[in-house]
């Protein structure tokens, strides 16, 4: 009788710890497991506000997510809200109280010295993000407007050739930086990258000239999307290029 209890209560625990192990199981499996991308609140453009000084953050035309997958809107917030608006607020500081307080951008960038090499670097920043801002568009498309139709194909051959030309120095330019179409000071249209913040209005660029659009190539302008694949970003940026801000500011060069 002794052994059929002993047995018994041996049986009755095994069910017993199942039984709590089961219910415990059951309770973790049950718990929703948090996703990261929830937590992650995109902010509006339009309340980035820079520091009170020379220099205003630009505008956008469009929203954080209107280019995505393109660019996706953590990324666009991430440039605009956080890194532009850095150097927006840099370029303020380094400013106050100078000579170049009251100047343009583009005549910071055409006096500032090499040595000076703060603002040469926020000034920089401010000029090539802004033309970046304006290089892209929702409603981008590959038409080329007006008289810059026929300087493309005059100094590149084609709109192919240029659209090659530009992607194969983009994919070969070595570390950080931007990539330009511009007018040299000599009238002819130019695929140039520059290195870092800098960019052709600077007294140290290999092609000096007029920026017509620009393409970010730091990695953080798409290593979200794209991690280290810098090709598909590239790829992917020139179908939102903004084709007919681009031929508005070729014909205001021609103008001048």
């Amino acid at each position: 009788m002794k052994n059929y209890k002993i047995i018994f209560f041996s049986i009755l625990t095994i069910l017993i710890l199942h039984s709590c192990n089961k219910k415990k199981y059951t309770e973790v499996v049950e718990v929703p497991l948090p996703n990261a991308k929830e937590k992650i609140a995109i902010g509006d453009p339009d309340d980035i506000k820079a520091v009170e000084g020379a220099f205003e953050v630009e505008k956008l035309d469009y929203e954080y997510d209107d280019f995505a997958p393109t660019l996706d809107s953590l990324t666009m917030e991430l440039n605009y809200g956080k890194h532009y608006l850095a150097y927006t607020n840099a370029l303020n500081k380094a400013v106050v109280n100078t000579e170049f307080e009251k100047l343009s951008i583009e005549e910071i960038l055409n006096q500032v010295e090499d040595s000076n090499t703060n603002l040469k670097n926020c000034a920089g920043a401010y000029f090539n993000y802004n033309l970046f801002w304006k290089s892209i568009g929702k409603k981008a498309n590959v038409i080329i407007y007006g008289s810059l139709s026929d300087a493309i194909t005059k100094d590149f051959g084609s709109f192919d050739l240029f659209q090659q030309q530009f992607k194969i120095q983009a994919n070969s330019h070595i570390g950080s930086g931007w990539i330009w179409l511009l007018v040299d000071n000599n009238g002819k249209l130019q695929v140039a990258t520059s290195l870092n913040n800098e960019n052709p209005l600077m007294s140290n660029a290999l092609i000096r000239g007029k920026p017509l659009l620009t393409i970010n190539l730091w990695e953080h302008a798409y290593y979200l999307n794209y991690q280290q694949k810098r090709k598909d970003y590239i790829d992917a940026i020139f179908k939102i290029i903004d084709w007919k801000k681009v031929s508005a500011r070729f014909e205001l060069i021609n103008m001048e």
